[in-house]
């Protein structure tokens, strides 16, 4: 039953996670009470890797 409720919880603060980034930095605004997170959240972005347009084409 633990295990249940752990993993609930983890999906629920990734999606959280992912709608404010959806709201807020991806858009090129800062968040309104944390924009440390906001910031935070755009330099671990910035670091991913990218598929380029010419390497997506097979």
């Amino acid at each position: 039953m633990l295990v249940i409720v752990s993993m609930m919880a983890l999906g629920l603060l990734v999606a959280a996670g992912v709608a404010v980034y959806v709201a807020y930095p991806h858009r090129g605004q800062d968040l309104p009470v944390v924009p440390q997170v906001g910031e935070a959240m755009r330099k671990g972005v910035d670091a991913l890797p990218v598929l380029e347009d010419s390497e997506s084409r097979v």
